[in-house]
């Protein structure tokens, strides 16, 4: 039986929503496979109103759009956590979770599936249908994440085009219809598509990016980094995890600037923030200025040679020099 899953709204403006929960039938042929990738909760996530929102989209999916195709598209920079509040909302749902990049060398028979030569244990060989990796996932409760969207190459997207409009179904080259099942969502990441360094990426088709909701997901601001940080490394000094917040805000709005000669190439992802630094500072713990340190090993390395001025000037002007104590309250 489903069990009921509430999602609050973080900013207290929506009343909750109570979804039920996603049930692999005992039926489902690959059921031990599909329960395998039903992710777990990550108990450091922070639910900065994305998870509310993908429910709000869901409750309208099951109450009055279930025969209406509505596929939903994450499109931010890196390292804003895109895939994650994915990954989060098939925990809470308990939906199996399959990611799939979709980069530019990865071919419609490897997504889609193609026949491949078996032996027959007689000497000879035979010709099966092997499912690929969306073929799979569709067969079965699921939520598919497709992700890196515009970096597919074109006969990728033209071979979706059937299972993310009204027709709502994947034909396979043997003449199997794959339907888009009522218990299968399929959402999909992307980078904007802009003056930066994602290699491969590309402007979505406008026949394909029709087929999609767009949602914007933004860098965090520094009250939400600060809760990550405190979420995530609760013993890391208040000390540390103030000026570790205003550099990654000031930095990303850097990044996010449309004024050339502000403007930098390499943005402090979370994985920057909530990952690098934090252990810069525990290898750094005994240094002068741990925060420095950390800096200069953990997230310099990551920059543009030409962002390291700016880099520096960003540094200047909210540190300056990290504070003259060890980063965490315990050892």
């Amino acid at each position: 039986m489903p069990k009921t899953v509430t999602f609050t709204d973080p900013t207290g403006e929506g009343p909750p929503i109570d979804l039920a929960s996603v049930v692999v039938p005992d039926d489902c042929p690959d059921r031990d496979i599909r329960l395998g990738h039903i992710p777990t909760a990550d108990p450091y996530y922070v639910d900065l109103g994305m998870l509310y929102r993908l429910a709000q989209l869901e409750a309208v999916r099951r109450d009055h759009f279930s025969d209406t195709p509505l596929h939903l598209a994450l499109r931010g920079h890196m390292g804003t956590g895109k895939d994650h509040d994915l990954e989060q909302f098939a925990a809470m749902l308990g939906m199996p979770h399959y990611r799939i990049p979709l980069t530019g060398e990865v071919r419609d028979i490897t997504l889609i599936g193609s026949v491949k030569l078996h032996g027959d244990g007689k000497g000879g060989t035979e010709s099966r249908w092997e499912d690929g990796d969306i073929t799979r996932a569709l067969r079965g409760p699921a939520l598919v994440n497709l992700s890196e969207l515009n970096a597919a190459g074109a006969e990728t997207l033209f071979a979706l085009h059937g299972l993310l409009d009204r027709h709502q179904a994947l034909e396979l080259p043997t003449g199997e219809m794959v339907r888009l099942r009522s218990d299968v969502r399929v959402f999909g990441t992307l980078n904007p598509t802009d003056l930066r360094d994602y290699a491969g990426t590309q402007t979505l088709n406008k026949a394909f990016a029709d087929r999609w909701i767009i949602w914007e997901k933004d860098f965090p601001d520094e009250l939400e980094l600060m809760s990550m940080l405190e979420r995530r490394h609760p013993d890391l000094k208040q000390a540390f995890a103030e000026p570790i917040s205003k550099l990654a805000v000031e930095v990303n709005a850097s990044f996010s600037s449309t004024d050339s000669h502000t403007r930098v190439e390499t943005p402090m992802s979370l994985r920057t923030v909530l990952d690098r630094l934090p252990a810069g500072l525990r290898v750094y713990a005994a240094a002068n200025d741990p925060l420095r340190r950390a800096w200069e090993e953990f997230v310099l390395p990551h920059v543009d040679k030409f962002d390291r001025d700016h880099y520096d000037t960003v540094w200047s002007a909210v540190a300056r020099r990290g504070p003259g104590e060890t980063p965490y309250k315990k050892g």
